[in-house]
């Protein structure tokens, strides 16, 4: 039996890695739409408390839940179970994502399967079991996170461009397959965003090819997912839309 709470009242949305950088600022912004943010963490407790503890804050409400994206097993226990005692989400935004940088000649097969798994992996780890509560539902919004070096490769990353350009083609392909059961699924690329995936990376060089001259905020790629979360983005779907100042 499903659970009765105010949970019911609202929307609910997924956020997958929302312990800090881009998840964060998602539900945070999610929460201050109204939405009951589901807020997802794998190893980060402390950080995914802090986020849940924000949204509270500001007046907002949600829970934590916790599992490994790079799972099919526990994603699927954990979703199934979520699903049975509450209710499908409205909304998931698959945004859990790691890196592991190297040239390709140096790159390990532990670096390249770890970032394959986490990235790529997560999208039918984490989606697979929510899309037939979905379809039975005939509504239902889903947001990917990709990247620029998904569009355009960069170099260093052959893993994470490999990984963000497969979350393209399979957000694409999974928009047509859902498109007539008013469940629009779209990707976000960002490119060069203020987060700790960054904080190594030789802005000097990286600035000056980016035509507004500076990096993204969080914030500004929360306002893009809140927008295909909500109603008024109905007519959207299969869209592969990038927050990059006009790098590409």
């Amino acid at each position: 039996m499903k659970k009765e709470s105010k949970k019911t009242e609202k929307r609910t949305v997924l956020v997958t890695g929302a312990s800090g950088g881009i998840g964060r600022a998602i539900a945070l912004a999610a929460a201050k739409e109204g939405y009951y943010v589901v807020v997802h963490f794998n190893h980060s407790r402390s950080k995914a408390e802090t986020v849940l503890s924000e949204i509270k804050k500001e007046g907002g409400d949600g829970e934590l839940i916790q599992f490994d994206v790079s799972s099919y097993e526990d994603c699927r226990t954990k979703l199934e179970t979520y699903i049975t005692d509450n209710d499908v989400f409205w909304g998931v935004v698959n945004n859990a994502g790691i890196n592991a940088d190297d040239v390709f000649p140096a790159l390990s097969k532990e670096r390249w399967y770890s970032v394959i798994h986490t990235n790529l992996d997560s999208f039918y780890n984490v989606l697979q079991p929510i899309v037939m509560p979905l379809c039975r539902k005939k509504c239902g919004r889903i947001i990917t996170i990709a990247s620029v070096s998904g569009i355009i490769g960069n170099r260093g990353q052959t893993n994470y461009s490999a990984s963000k350009a497969g979350i393209i083609g399979a957000t694409k392909a999974l928009a047509v397959e859902l498109a007539s059961r008013s469940i629009t699924v779209n990707c976000i690329a960002p490119g060069v965003i203020e987060t700790d995936m960054i904080k190594d990376a030789p802005m000097d060089k990286i600035i000056p090819s980016i035509p507004m001259k500076r990096t993204g905020k969080p914030e500004e790629v929360a306002s893009l997912a809140v927008f295909l979360l909500s109603d008024a983005a109905s007519y959207i779907t299969r869209q592969i839309i990038s927050v990059n100042g006009g790098l590409i």
